[in-house]
């Protein structure tokens, strides 16, 4: 398991001045520019979602995920990794679906209606997504390449992915999702009062991120990663499981459109920073990454694109 001794920065953006420009801003934004070179990911204190809010988003989670299989596997994408995932051979405990449109999804789960899960997940959706683009503002800031602000800023759509892991009725340590890093722009993640995220620092120690009522955890996918040519860092992590206890998160995952090519800004790219990935489609890069090569390759950014 990971240490218990090293901590993940914790960010506060919830400065009611948070704007551009501003001495507050600046500070945050080189407290975010340190801990993404560092770490990939750090806890963002963000007060504008409500404790009510929070709270309904774990009853709505529950209530989706207590649902019978045949139901839950309405839930069905073109896209890999979009729809239901579960009776997953090498994740026996993890479950998850993938929300893209919060009332057409509603509609296909519970074609009788169900207002109150949906008006909690657009809400909490709308919500967070401010903090995603502080945090993408920010970095592009402190990279200096604000230039490519509205271009970055438009070629994203938003994710939902909510997720449960079985507590394995057992006090060994199980596995809940295998180690692997996100393939996403940036994943602003929240999780119930159960432990099981881990985090692998650049110098090889797993970081145990303790979950908080008050904190999301955010982090670098590898298309920014690949974006910014390497400038900040996108992390190993893992869910390592113990217990009874139902873990149950939930991810809002900026994603690079179809159609949208990837490619590190010139002003990134130097004899200290040379190229690391040829230009590419993240729809495409998605479609190798679930392939058995792309699964079981060290990198499969590195192996799909690497310069």
């Amino acid at each position: 398991m990971g240490s218990e001794n090293m901590k993940l920065p914790n960010i506060d953006f919830s400065h009611e001045d948070l704007k551009p420009g501003t001495l507050v801003w600046n500070q945050v934004k080189g407290q975010v520019h340190k801990a993404l070179v560092e770490f990939g990911c750090f806890e963002a204190s963000f007060d504008k979602i409500s404790i009510h809010l929070r709270n309904s988003i774990f009853e709505s989670l529950q209530e989706l995920f207590d649902l019978p299989l045949q139901t839950k596997l309405r839930n069905i994408s073109k896209k890999p990794f979009h729809g239901y995932v579960g009776q997953y051979p090498a994740a026996p405990l993890y479950e998850s679906m993938g929300i893209d449109d919060v009332e057409k999804f509603t509609q296909i789960i519970w074609p009788q209606g169900n207002p109150s899960f949906c008006k909690t997940i657009q809400s909490y959706s709308e919500q967070l997504s401010e903090l995603d683009q502080t945090i993408r503002k920010m970095i592009l800031e402190s990279l200096g390449i604000e230039k490519y602000m509205d271009e970055h800023m438009n070629s994203t759509n938003y994710l939902l992915r909510v997720m449960k892991y079985k507590g394995p009725q057992t006090s060994e340590i199980k596995i809940g999702l295998k180690t692997h890093t996100d393939i996403n722009t940036v994943t602003i993640l929240y999780q119930n009062q159960v432990t099981g995220l881990e985090v692998l620092t650049r110098d090889g120690q797993w970081i145990n991120v303790e979950p908080t009522p008050n904190t999301f955890i955010v982090m670098i996918g590898d298309s920014l990663y690949a974006w910014v040519n390497g400038r900040l860092h996108s992390p190993y992590h893992r869910v390592m499981m113990k217990g009874n206890e139902a873990r149950y998160s939930v991810g809002l995952f900026s994603i690079p459109k179809a159609g949208y090519t990837i490619k590190a800004p010139e002003e990134l790219v130097d004899d200290e920073h040379p190229l690391l990935f040829k230009p590419f489609d993240h729809v495409e890069f998605l479609a190798f990454y679930y392939t058995e090569e792309g699964q079981r390759c060290a990198s499969a950014l590195k192996t799909y694109c690497g310069a």
